[in-house]
């Protein structure tokens, strides 16, 4: 299974390809692809550059969750900078 992830260009925050087609900053939310959908699906968002940057394919289990060598990756990207707590979406919680 895959999802597909990107940023969004009005505000830089990483987002998640969502089953209802749009995009969400929450991971639960992603729509899981098998890879011959993914590819599809992926062909598709790309041609979306009106909104999203730097669109690419995640693994991920039947279940949704992070697989992988992204795993770490993808933790550090959807929580922001490690260096400075005051800085990035760590910041407004």
């Amino acid at each position: 299974m895959k999802i597909i992830t990107g940023n969004r260009l009005s505000d830089g925050l990483v987002v998640f390809l969502g089953s209802d087609g749009q995009w969400t900053p929450a991971l639960e939310r992603a729509a899981n692809f098998a890879d011959d959908a993914a590819k599809t699906a992926f062909a598709d968002a790309q041609l979306r550059v009106e909104e999203i940057a730097d669109l690419y394919l995640i693994d991920v289990d039947d279940a949704g969750a992070l697989t992988g060598r992204e795993t770490l990756r993808e933790s550090i990207r959807k929580a922001g900078p490690t260096v400075r707590l005051d800085l990035g979406y760590q910041a407004g919680a």
